[in-house]
């Protein structure tokens, strides 16, 4: 618990540097064939302003922390990229390697090293906030055995700075 409060501690300090955003998520964690027990999963999210950008599309570096309702958590550094649509749509989508700890046994993804990918569809609002609906999904890209893997879809809020 202690590691996990050091974690979101370190994750809320970036958000003081010149952040794009802050993203809050909320949503459900499961897997079909797992003894993994499906639940409500919690996300915190931050990303840089971007590193590069085109007509469209922008790129930057990011942080992600999960935390389901066991306790399972995962924290992860990585890249975003976001593509946006004339109407205020866009796509997003991340890929953060990090740490993951199960809370019990039968939550073991197989190792602590996890990939999270992200796939996002979400909207731009009047003042620059975004809502989005995204799907991850957190893998060991098979370096250990079992390789389970976890899916997730969450609703997403986007608070611009």
């Amino acid at each position: 618990m202690k590691s996990l409060c050091f974690a979101f501690g370190l994750l809320l300090a970036a958000t003081s540097a010149n952040a794009q955003s802050v993203i809050l998520g909320v949503g459900y964690a499961g897997l079909a064939d797992s003894p993994y027990e499906d639940q409500a999963i919690f996300a915190l999210e931050y990303q840089h302003r971007p590193f590069h950008e085109a007509a469209r599309f922008s790129a930057t570096w990011g942080s992600a922390l999960s935390v389901d309702v066991d306790g399972d958590y995962h924290i992860g550094l990585g890249l975003v990229g976001i593509y946006t649509f004339r109407d205020r749509w866009f796509v997003e989508g991340s890929v953060m390697p990090g740490y993951y700890n199960a809370s019990n046994a039968q939550n073991d993804l197989g190792g602590n090293f996890q990939i999270r990918s992200l796939l996002g569809v979400g909207y731009t609002l009047n003042g620059g906030d975004k809502l989005s609906v995204a799907f991850t999904h957190k893998s060991n890209a098979s370096t250990e055995e079992p390789n389970p893997g976890l899916n997730s879809v969450l609703l997403r809020y986007h608070f611009a700075f």
